[in-house]
């Protein structure tokens, strides 16, 4: 493990964004995310787990659901495991944050408006262009115009961001950086560019955690390593039996062992046994 925390596991995203005593972090990371539209000058944490309007239905627990000085209520998720059906969570999320503000008695369904946040550690659609952020709006169809405000979603797709530290040319990007190679980083960048990259090095530092914070982030460290590591030996798997299946489809064919070697990478020894 590097100098500093991994914020993708579930304790290191919430000891570094979810916390009321450095809230100034998220702040500084949703006005940089939302730059040129909002300035937020303060976040107040809402309850992180909605219980469900009725009993038969799921309850939900956010990973970070804040509201702005303006009352702009955001949910912040960070997930790392691949699901077929996420834009349909991301928009259940939203949706329950919604008709959560019903008022009981007389009432003209003025709402605040909800923003999403899902950091990604995988791609949600591999029939989308590639990039690093999806922007979600409620517009017109044919004319592309804003329809309500109330309701946004930001994809931020963490495989599709391959820029190096000297590339990055706004403090987004500089974010995204960081949080994506914070655990294998040796010092923070951007310190001398905006001072918020310095109060983070202090806060990321393992160093810096007391003793039982330093055993909980180890601990789920642990689990997450432990889950990417189980998709590695899965893929790699996965690649073998398709080499060995394209070999013995080869041999049937009649084709010479080396050739069959040259085009798995498979060893003679190998494509014999098979």
């Amino acid at each position: 493990m590097g100098r500093f925390i991994n914020p993708f596991t579930d304790y290191g995203f919430k000891f570094l964004f979810g916390r009321e005593v450095e809230k100034e972090l998220l702040i500084d990371f949703l006005n940089d995310l939302l730059s040129g539209e909002h300035v937020i000058t303060d976040i107040q944490f809402l309850n992180n787990e909605q219980q469900p309007e009725v009993k038969t239905e799921r309850g939900i627990i956010y990973d970070i659901y804040c509201m702005t000085d303006t009352g702009k209520r955001i949910i912040v998720e960070m997930q790392n495991r691949e699901q077929p059906y996420f834009k349909d969570r991301a928009l259940f999320y939203l949706s329950r944050a919604i008709t959560q503000q019903a008022k009981s008695g007389p009432w003209d369904f003025r709402l605040d408006a909800v923003y999403g946040v899902f950091f990604m550690n995988f791609v949600i659609d591999k029939d989308m262009p590639a990039k690093i952020r999806t922007d979600v709006i409620l517009s017109d169809r044919d004319t592309g115009q804003l329809f309500n405000n109330k309701f946004r979603q930001i994809f931020i797709e963490l495989p599709n961001f391959d820029k190096e530290e000297d590339e990055c040319s706004n403090d987004f990007e500089r974010w995204i950086y960081v949080l994506k190679h914070m655990d294998t980083l040796d010092r923070m960048p951007f310190k001398a560019r905006k001072a918020v990259f310095e109060r983070l090095e202090k806060m990321a530092s393992k160093a810096n955690m007391t003793p039982e914070e330093r055993a909980q982030y180890e601990k789920e460290w642990k689990v997450y390593n432990d889950y990417f590591n189980t998709l590695d030996f899965a893929e790699q798997k996965g690649m073998l039996r398709g080499k060995e299946s394209s070999a013995r489809m080869m041999k049937s064919k009649g084709l010479a062992i080396d050739l069959i070697s040259e085009c798995t990478g498979l060893t003679a020894e190998e494509i014999e046994a098979l």
